[in-house]
């Protein structure tokens, strides 16, 4: 079983969380990655395992290290950026998507797909396989979106490891897979916390992110989808969020026995 990191028993719960604040905001004013309104228990614990990996013995001489090293800043993003992803993860979420959105997408003569943190880009890639398959990849653009460079640059390569081709090939049947797995998508860097729309979208993926997320910051990329979404667009989301109780549950319908919904507002 993986240790989960943590602070030493002895360590005090305040002075953490102030140091924890301290290195958040030299992040975001040096940086400017914006992690200050992540849930603090899984940053908490994403951080410590960084000043552990380091050899450090506490999280203000991880903030000094990251401030003249930017090579530790890149292994401490690497930690913060969640890179939990799979080919046709979760396959009823695709088959869903495939007999209740398929068919309205059919009726549009152009598609635009935002996948929204799309780690390296294993979801993507089974997104573009689905819209092949089903006769509409050729007037579809698909934009995947991620905070971390690193592995967009995994994901813009299309390499996955040879180990895990079986559980994907599983997966791919599951979610009702005709062919085998070969698309082109592009990948560009953005922010959630911090970036703008860049365009209008029929369609949004943005699948067990949010969970990671303080509830003022869900809700301010919640507009930020909401603004993004054309009237009777469809937002993804994933197994464990919802609109629920957000101000733009009323926005939305929910289509589908999967966390699919469409804008009607």
């Amino acid at each position: 079983m993986t240790k989960v990191a943590q602070a030493p028993l002895t360590y005090d719960s305040q002075l953490e969380k102030m140091e924890i604040e301290l290195l958040l905001e030299a992040i975001y004013r040096h940086y400017g990655f914006d992690f200050r309104s992540y849930a603090f228990s899984s940053i908490r614990r994403r951080i410590w395992k960084r000043v552990n990996a380091e050899g450090l013995s506490n999280v203000t001489a991880l903030q000094e290290r990251i401030l003249h090293d930017s090579k530790v800043m890149e292994r401490l993003l690497l930690d913060l950026s969640i890179n939990v992803t799979a080919m046709f993860r979760d396959p009823g979420f695709y088959r869903a998507f495939r007999e209740d959105v398929v068919p309205l997408l059919r009726t549009y003569p152009f598609i635009r797909v935002w996948h929204a943190g799309c780690s390296t880009g294993e979801e993507v890639y089974s997104m573009a396989i689905l819209l092949e398959e089903e006769g509409l990849l050729a007037r579809s653009r698909l934009y995947a979106t991620d905070i971390n460079e690193v592995v967009l640059q995994q994901a813009r390569a299309g390499i996955f490891p040879l180990e895990r081709m079986q559980e994907y090939t599983e997966n791919y049947i599951k979610a009702g897979g005709k062919r085998s797995f070969s698309e082109h998508v592009v990948f560009s860097q953005h922010n959630l916390v911090t970036d703008r729309s860049f365009s209008e979208f029929n369609v949004i993926l943005c699948r067990n992110v949010l969970i990671y997320f303080d509830k003022s910051l869900q809700a301010r990329v919640q507009g930020l989808f909401y603004d993004s979404l054309v009237h009777f667009g469809i937002l993804g989301l994933g197994s464990k969020e919802s609109l629920k109780f957000s101000q733009y549950e009323d926005c939305y319908e929910q289509i589908a026995a999967e966390k699919i919904y469409r804008k009607i507002k």
